[in-house]
């Protein structure tokens, strides 16, 4: 599993060159391999070492992990400071996070409260996830949203609140995953291009209606 993390790391960060340069010096990984540890700790109830390795963590990463959450394999959280995730929070396989995601919860509850990310989600910068809630497989979260309802399968996030688009074909074999955060929809420019396309036909309606009126009265002028 750990060379597993260091091999997500060189698949999907250009800047990451060797596997020696990602185990010195990527907090990402310190903090993955540090909540392995806790974790393990944690389900068998040594809970004060547990929490003790993840405050050693968050303040040597800046990234806070509560040792109960659940990580799948190969997940890739990039730069990292400022990520938060809860703890009944889980997460799937080939998952991966930039800096400032927070995986939140919203209750008081000590059940489920934080959200679930199932394979191969990607989560931009600063996005927040809040709740008991599922992202769904393949699903791209844009920078900075805030979601806080499932989404499907395959689906683009983006807005406050988010607002999933699902992809009307999803890929049956895995494809290279899509950093490419500026090329996410961005819809409220939709919705104003949308209204700007209906004002224009309400227009030629209305001018049109306007040419009819006026040839009948002439038609009427005349009779």
């Amino acid at each position: 599993m750990f060379r597993d993390d260091v091999r997500s790391v060189l698949e999907r960060d250009p800047a990451a060159r060797h596997w020696i340069q990602i185990v010195l010096f990527y907090p990402g990984i310190h903090a993955i391999w540090a909540h392995r540890v806790a974790h393990w700790l944690w389900i068998r109830h040594r809970r004060f070492l547990a929490e003790t390795i993840a405050a050693t963590s968050r303040f040597l990463t800046g990234i806070e992990i509560h040792p109960a959450a659940k990580i799948g394999p190969r997940l890739f959280i990039d730069h990292g400071m400022g990520v938060v995730i809860g703890e009944t929070a889980e997460i799937g396989a080939d998952v991966t996070l930039y800096h400032g995601v927070t995986l939140g919860g919203v209750s008081l509850t000590h059940g489920k409260r934080h959200p679930t990310l199932e394979s191969r989600v990607v989560v931009g910068a600063g996005a927040k996830i809040l709740g008991a809630i599922t992202i769904g497989e393949g699903t791209r979260v844009g920078a900075n949203s805030v979601v806080i309802k499932d989404t499907p399968p395959h689906s683009v996030v983006v807005g406050i609140p988010g607002k999933p688009i699902v992809r009307a074909e999803p890929t049956i074999v895995p494809e290279p995953l899509d950093f490419q955060h500026g090329n996410l929809p961005d819809v409220i420019s939709e919705k104003i291009d949308l209204i700007f396309a209906r004002l224009e036909r309400l227009e030629s309606q209305a001018s049109l209606d306007m040419l009819l009126t006026q040839e009948m009265a002439v038609m009427d002028y005349h009779i």
